[in-house]
């Protein structure tokens, strides 16, 4: 077996972690300083995290160029300033006329290469300040739109106003900002109440192992 000072390691993120708090927690119990993670999960999802370690830091942006999957849930005719639960969720508005057969026939406008306004509670950067500080101090920063490619949006289960689903996508793709206009698309708000991702390219969550079980 490889030494962990040189491998890579799949971890199930907690939720209420960042992806730094667990490289933090694995540089220290691995006791090894070249260390890093492909793909940030936001503190409030959970799910796939591929840490590497030494010499395997150099593919970090090719793991993160990859294609991941995730499975969530939506709350419709509700939403906060971050699309999720970051912050607080407004009042509740009418849905009744939403059926489930739109809620599943919406999802095929987003299928294939879309225009998409990241949130600005993100960590893109802008003027070299993070837009979700910006976000905080009340500024609410201009955010241009980029592309992304959904292949796969699926509703899973829908019991109103909750509706879970499943997604693969491309790198750079905000669920919250698919979530948004989600909601949109059906005449409403939406926005995210939990997050996992299952799949980075062939990496699977299936085969990760908990902080508690990677070895010091």
């Amino acid at each position: 077996m490889e030494p962990l000072a040189e491998r890579l390691l799949l971890i199930n993120k907690p939720l209420g972690w960042t992806s730094f708090d667990v490289v933090n927690k694995l540089r220290y119990r691995l006791k090894i300083k070249r260390i890093g993670h492909a793909g940030t999960l936001d503190p409030l999802a959970t799910g796939l995290l591929i840490i590497c370690t030494g010499k395997m830091t150099k593919q970090i942006e090719e793991f993160q160029a990859q294609e991941k999957e995730y499975t969530g849930k939506c709350v419709l005719g509700q939403t906060t300033p971050s699309f999720d639960l970051e912050t607080e969720v407004g009042e509740a508005q009418d849905i009744s006329f939403i059926d489930n057969e739109s809620i599943k026939s919406v999802t095929k406008k987003f299928i294939g290469n879309i225009q998409q306004v990241p949130p600005i509670h993100s960590a893109i950067r802008i003027n070299g300040k993070r837009a979700y500080a910006l976000a905080r101090k009340g500024k609410e920063p201009e955010l241009k739109a980029r592309e992304v490619i959904i292949k796969e949006f699926e509703i899973t289960k829908i019991e109103k106003p909750n509706v879970e689903f499943r997604v693969v996508c491309s790198k750079g793709t905000y669920i919250r900002s698919l979530v948004r206009d989600f909601g949109e698309a059906l005449g409403t708000v939406a926005y995210l109440s939990e997050l996992c991702r299952t799949r980075i390219g062939d990496f699977k969550l299936e085969d990760a192992l908990s902080l508690d079980q990677v070895p010091e």
